[in-house]
């Protein structure tokens, strides 16, 4: 992984460098990005003698699906990629993911490159080889690990990303510093203003440290059968929220943000970690705001969680803080906790500022 201001002006002497006899490559957009950064990308390829043909999918988590990776497959057979093409994801965490996906199966596997345009991306989906597709159940239940050949992160992309894009991203820092980082956490808790504000110092600190966590924790235990489950700290309840709304109303890291919260409830309820440490991630994570409403029953999520890809046995595994920059996977959460807990959230989402 390369993170450097500029970076996509040089991405195709980057990807030349790390795969010299690659003579065909296939460009995974959608068309907000192509229009903003498509061309910086391909103009960076201008003096080498490779085919680079471009293909857009749609926007959004809603296009996450099997009948979009159909669609990009039927094209790939069109233009006649081989298993010698290399694909390039440029866009955020779905493009990323369906990219990675489609390079997982297309005959039987390909390379791919990862240029995410996203926060939440460049800290965290781009990063591990997780790759997938949701299910009208359920998020991320088709999926398949699959490390891409480089990954090229550059800040500056990020000056054209929307404010609430730009926030959600943020999220997933808040939880690398909850989960194994105390130094990031407290980082964000005292340079609040010069991160929104995307100084480029303090953003390229704050990947820095988030991906340096990621990948220090995928590397010990890559197909999540131990540590890396603490990745997933706010992404239980985070996911039945996304899959009860419809994909309609959370971004997913607005979806993480509300699920840390539940997270720092529950371990306070059932005395994993103490009152002020739950409130003191509660308090972070509102600063970061604003966040869309929670309004959903807590019945309704309950019957998310059994379908979760976490739960295993019927028994909903939940990430929980015992101390910043410490957390524990926990079974034994009481299920009249965790409805009191989605009720507490949904009353809480209405005080909060839009």
């Amino acid at each position: 992984m390369l993170i450097e201001q500029g970076l996509l002006r040089s991405a195709g002497t980057y990807i030349r460098d790390t795969l010299p006899t690659v003579k065909s490559m296939v460009v995974i957009t959608s068309a907000p990005i192509s229009g903003i950064w498509g061309k910086t990308l391909l103009d960076s390829f201008a003096s080498d003698n490779a085919r680079l043909d471009v293909l857009e999918m749609p926007d959004g988590e809603r296009s996450k699906t099997f009948s979009t990776v159909e669609g990009l497959a039927s094209q790939l057979v069109k233009l006649r990629a081989d298993r010698s093409t290399v694909l390039i994801a440029l866009g955020g965490g779905v493009v990323g993911d369906v990219t990675g996906f489609l390079a997982s199966i297309y005959m039987r596997g390909i390379r791919f490159v990862q240029i995410p345009t996203t926060f939440l991306a460049q800290v965290d989906s781009s990063v591990g080889g997780k790759t997938g597709v949701n299910l009208t159940v359920g998020k991320n239940l088709i999926g398949n690990f699959k490390q891409p050949e480089l990954v090229l992160v550059d800040p500056h992309v990020l000056s054209t990303l929307p404010e609430r894009e730009f926030r959600s991203g943020l999220y997933e820092s808040i939880k690398t510093g909850v989960i194994r980082n105390r130094r990031l956490f407290e980082f964000m808790e005292q340079n609040r203003e010069q991160i929104l504000a995307k100084e480029p110092g303090s953003l390229e600190w704050v990947i820095g440290e988030s991906v340096r966590v990621k990948a220090d924790v995928v590397g010990q235990d890559e197909d999540e059968r131990g540590l890396r489950k603490i990745l997933n700290f706010g992404h239980t309840i985070g996911h039945a929220l996304e899959a009860e709304t419809g994909y309609k109303v959370f971004l997913h890291g607005e979806a993480v943000a509300w699920g840390m919260v539940a997270a720092a409830m529950i371990a306070a309820e059932i005395h994993k970690c103490s009152a002020s440490t739950a409130q003191r991630i509660i308090d972070l994570v509102l600063a970061y705001g604003p966040l869309p409403k929670v309004d959903v029953g807590p019945r309704a999520i309950l019957g998310h969680l059994a379908s979760d890809k976490k739960t295993v046995d019927g028994i909903v595994h939940f990430v929980l803080p015992i101390e910043i920059g410490k957390v524990d996977v926990v079974t034994d959460v009481p299920e009249r906790t965790v409805l009191r807990v989605v009720g507490e959230l949904r009353g809480l989402s209405q005080t909060c500022p839009a």
